[in-house]
């Protein structure tokens, strides 16, 4: 897979919907649940960061919900990124970039969303054929008003703000010419996932989906 083959796909689920969750998952009974509550209520692309032991699990219970669209998140190493793929996540999304790590992704054909933070770290990217790209973490490298700058210089490249990223500055983000959607955590909290409530989780994507 060619890097402009990935940023076309990676766009493509940028505007499925405002927001991406970003999900944080530690208990596999929760996977098809939550994942059927974020998908009805209009969030079809999925995050599944790999920061907990049963990560790979809920990326396979989650990717048998209809409609939903499921990817890896922290993805960091090229061995996370085929055992995401064997587990069936269709995107990849890294809080950065390593040559090996995008080399890895190319060569087994795993779309990646790449991170940057500056604009030499999103030039060199655009220099390999990432015309989308995550900004991580977004609001302590400059929020909103570091991607308005970066939308002059470097218009062909749109980006997925992650980091620090709530209902309440979602639109601070999507309000802006370069960006296409935003990643955040906001939509599943802690909380109601060790309660289980999926009603309220499902309540939050209806919000979220509604963000412009």
């Amino acid at each position: 897979m060619t890097p402009q083959d990935a940023s076309s796909y990676t766009e493509s689920l940028c505007h499925r919907a405002p927001v991406i969750p970003v999900l944080v998952v530690d208990d596999i009974d929760a996977a098809i649940p939550l994942a059927q509550a974020l998908v009805t209520g209009g969030l079809p692309v999925l995050e599944v960061t790999l920061r907990t032991p049963v990560a790979m699990s809920v990326i396979r219970e989650m990717s048998q919900v209809p409609g939903g669209i499921v990817g890896a998140g922290t993805v960091l190493t090229p061995e996370d990124a085929e055992n995401a793929k064997a587990a069936g996540a269709q995107f990849a999304v890294s809080p950065g970039a390593t040559d090996r790590l995008l080399g890895a992704c190319e060569e087994i054909g795993l779309p990646i969303l790449p991170g940057a933070a500056t604009a030499s770290e999103a030039m060199a990217l655009l220099e390999r054929g990432y015309t989308t790209q995550k900004f991580f973490p977004a609001e302590v490298a400059g929020g909103a008003a570091m991607l308005k700058s970066l939308s002059s210089p470097l218009p062909q490249i749109l980006f997925c703000p992650t980091g620090g990223i709530s209902h309440e500055n979602a639109h601070d983000y999507l309000a802006l010419p370069n960006v296409a959607c935003v990643g955040g955590s906001w939509v599943a909290p802690k909380d109601l996932l060790r309660a289980g409530d999926w009603g309220r989780i499902l309540e939050l994507a209806k919000e979220a989906a509604r963000l412009h």
